[in-house]
């Protein structure tokens, strides 16, 4: 029988999906207001009059005073608002700062504003309404939910709140919520990140989850452990467990060996949040990409990813972005992210509305030898080669060998398999041809032997684990990227010896 609260939910979902609607079927308009409000509200701070945003009335004028910026240019107004100034990016000071690991940069901080933290809950309370309102289907808000996430104990600096976005997130849970939430608190302050799954487990195997959330790649270790443990699929041990959230990577990979976990098929929302915004989350089950958040006080500018490195690349607004095409995603945000290159490029799927993939990092990709290979193209091309295959796969990258020791230059793919299959230069053949078919460059590279097809090296089983371990990244909200364009990578796994 269904709870009063399960029951109220499908119409609260229905409303809800009617305020969304209005916002997506007016987008251009949407994001003019929300530009002119973002420049308005920050025309007194120290970087709106730096930049004359007094002056300032188009997209045109905010192009020509505020240019694209990433983490490092913004850093000096940053290191200003972290030191515990006013009126720098936006109003006042913000409410924390979520701390990531940079890549580039070692440690960043993102500022959250009282303004811009509304709209990362909301989003997120959304997505899960969205799919309420198209499916009808409310019994999971009875049962248990588990959210992997990092710790959500906070420091502070100068006054301001410091921690995770996950964490930080963590003190947002609805009051109704709240009972059905897991792990408890005590667990989920745990930081290293394999006691913390032991501890889940434990809390968990006895539990009615409906829920799973979390990045793949962690929940993936959770699933193991819960097979580990009971020798049961997760299906079997969670008869109930119908809904899959995840966000930060892409989910085709891990598909199979999900079902395989879990032992049937269960729906999934997939997410797009990062410390800078919560940019899109999937609105229905059987389209493809996420529905662009244009009114979650975020302006979004896009730059086509073959032009991002020209001097002077042309920055387009949503009215002008086409279908299929590889951007930059170029963010304004009230909590005072200015032209700010946040590193992912995207592609939208639907103009009616604005859905979007992430298709990769502009950071993340393989031109060693002008080749411009994204990370969509090297996810693609994996699911093609083991389709229709009983191949399975836990975790890959993709580096440039550019010195071998004999033979042409190659790219070189690590995979970790859960099914390693018979024939392992008939999967490299097959990947290859995909990515030749995609990919021109490439193709051109392959045929006039510049290089030759890409090889593969099997990495043991938890190679990847033990590799993230080795750097100081396993768990939370940290990402193995899919392909580099150097061997930083792939010599660690070597020097590992973590390949077959």
């Amino acid at each position: 029988m269904q709870s009063i609260k399960s029951l109220l939910a499908i119409p609260f979902a229905k409303l809800v999906r009617k305020s969304v609607l209005k916002w997506a079927n007016h987008p251009v308009e949407t994001q003019e207001k929300v530009f002119q409000k973002l420049i308005k509200d920050a025309a007194n701070t120290q970087f709106g009059i730096d930049h004359e945003f007094n002056k300032m009335s188009s997209h045109s004028d905010f192009v020509n005073r505020v240019p694209i910026r990433d983490y490092e240019a913004l850093k000096p107004y940053v290191e200003r608002v972290v030191a515990g100034e006013e009126n720098i990016l936006w109003k006042g000071k913000p409410i924390y700062f979520a701390k990531t690991s940079g890549t580039t940069s070692g440690a960043k901080y993102i500022p959250i504003t009282k303004e811009s933290m509304p709209t990362h809950v909301e989003a997120a309370r959304n997505a899960i309404l969205m799919y309420i309102a198209e499916t009808g289907k409310s019994k999971f808000v009875d049962g248990k939910m588990i959210f992997l996430q990092g710790s959500p104990i906070l420091n502070e600096q100068n006054g301001v709140q410091l921690g995770r976005l996950s964490g930080i997130v963590a003190h947002y849970v609805p009051k109704y919520l709240q009972k059905n939430r897991m792990p408890s608190w005590e667990t989920n302050c745990i930081e290293d990140w394999e006691t913390k799954v032991e501890a889940i487990v434990d809390e968990t195997l006895t539990e009615d989850m409906t829920i799973i959330s979390g990045i793949p790649s962690w929940v993936q270790m959770y699933f193991e452990k819960i097979l580990e443990r009971t020798n049961q699929k997760v299906g079997e041990v969670f008869k109930n467990f119908n809904l899959f959230i995840f966000g930060g990577v892409n989910y085709e990979p891990y598909r199979a060996k999900f079902e395989k976990l879990i032992g049937r098929k269960v729906d999934s929302i997939e997410l797009y949040p990062a410390s800078e915004g919560f940019f899109a989350y999937q609105d229905k089950q059987g389209e493809k990409g996420m529905l662009l958040q244009l009114n979650s006080g975020i302006f979004y500018e896009f730059i086509k990813a073959d032009e991002f490195f020209d001097e002077n690349p042309k920055r387009i607004t949503i009215k002008d972005v086409e279908v299929d095409v590889n951007y930059v995603m170029i963010i304004s945000t009230n909590a005072g992210l200015w032209a700010y290159n946040i590193g992912d490029t995207v592609q939208f799927t639907s103009t009616n509305p604005y859905r979007v993939i992430v298709s990769g990092r502009i950071k993340h990709f393989i031109s060693a030898f002008g080749e411009h290979v994204i990370g969509k193209e090297v996810e693609q091309a994996l699911k093609e080669g083991i389709v229709e295959s009983n191949i399975q796969v836990s975790e890959f990258t993709v580096a440039p060998q550019i010195n071998p020791e004999s033979g042409l230059p190659f790219h070189e793919w690590f995979i970790e398999f859960e099914k390693e299959p018979e024939n392992l230069s008939a999967l490299a053949q097959k990947i290859d041809q995909s990515m030749q078919q995609q990919n021109s460059y490439y193709f051109d590279l392959i045929e006039g032997k510049v290089l030759q097809p890409l090889k593969i090296k099997i990495i043991q089983k938890n190679g990847f684990q033990e590799y993230m371990k080795s750097i100081g990244k396993l768990g939370g909200q940290n990402k193995l990227p899919r392909l580099s364009n150097d061997r930083k990578i792939a010599d660690q796994l070597y020097t590992l010896k973590l390949t077959k």
